[in-house]
């Protein structure tokens, strides 16, 4: 029997949270969730961190950005058969970037709202042979289906952590 590994228990954590087998639906709901959910919130509100050293909702909007850019062009590279390793990245190294807070919230939302079309479309557009190819990101082989399901868990995660910690 083959051992799960860490990647593998990392990835299943988000997985789990899709609340359908619909991924690419879930992605569209949580997008549009996440619009509503930032758009209705005061600049004050948007620098506000939990805790000292925590990310402020506008930081953790960027991180979301960030990530979801990162995961379509991995999904991206391994559809096309681009066999090329491609390196894992830094999410504390681009928060100390990001310069987030200097923003208003309105082009950060703007900003997720093209990203997460640009996602959907990329996915939406794949077929069966193209989801199902694989490649090696962060030294792991992941699948193009399974890093669109990351992007949907990963952001689900990251929402319950502003319902739980933020609002």
């Amino acid at each position: 029997m083959k051992q799960t590994t860490e990647f593998q228990k990392y990835i299943q954590r988000y997985v789990e949270l899709i609340p359908s087998e619909n991924w690419l639906e879930s992605m569209r709901i949580s997008g549009e969730k996440t619009l509503e959910l930032f758009r209705g919130l005061s600049e004050e509100k948007s620098n506000f961190a939990y805790a000292e050293g925590k990310w402020t909702l506008k930081e953790l909007l960027q991180h979301l950005i960030d990530a979801e850019r990162i995961f379509a062009y991995r999904a991206l590279t391994f559809a096309r058969k681009d066999r090329t390793e491609l390196a894992g990245w830094d999410e504390e190294e681009y928060a100390k970037n990001y310069f987030s807070n200097e923003r208003s919230l309105q082009s950060l939302t703007d900003e997720f709202d093209a990203v997460r079309k640009s996602s959907i479309l990329l996915f939406a557009h794949l077929n069966p042979e193209q989801l199902s190819q694989t490649g090696i990101a962060n030294g792991n082989e992941i699948s193009v289906e399974t890093i669109g399901k990351l992007i949907v868990g990963h952001h689900l995660h990251h929402l319950n952590v502003i319902r739980e910690r933020y609002l």
